[in-house]
């Protein structure tokens, strides 16, 4: 983790920002107390459509049948 000074911060945003890419935390203070820390943002899954798998499972036409294997307790 990286701490600088809100004043070094304003001059040197670019750079601090690609330390930020590269996988560096940053804070930035004032008055040597914590004000912001900058972090990379993590990628994010695109969340699955309702619908984007029709068609991909099919069911027998047995299925609600019951198994032999259990027609005795039944």
């Amino acid at each position: 983790m990286h701490e600088v000074d809100i004043l070094e911060a304003t001059k040197s945003l670019p750079e601090l920002i690609q330390s930020v890419i590269e996988g560096e935390e940053v804070v930035i203070t004032s008055e040597n107390k914590p004000l912001v820390k900058l972090v990379r943002i993590a990628e994010t899954k695109p969340r699955p459509k309702f619908g984007s798998a029709k068609g991909l499972i099919l069911m027998s036409e047995d299925f609600d049948e019951p198994l032999e294997d259990f027609s005795e307790y039944m």
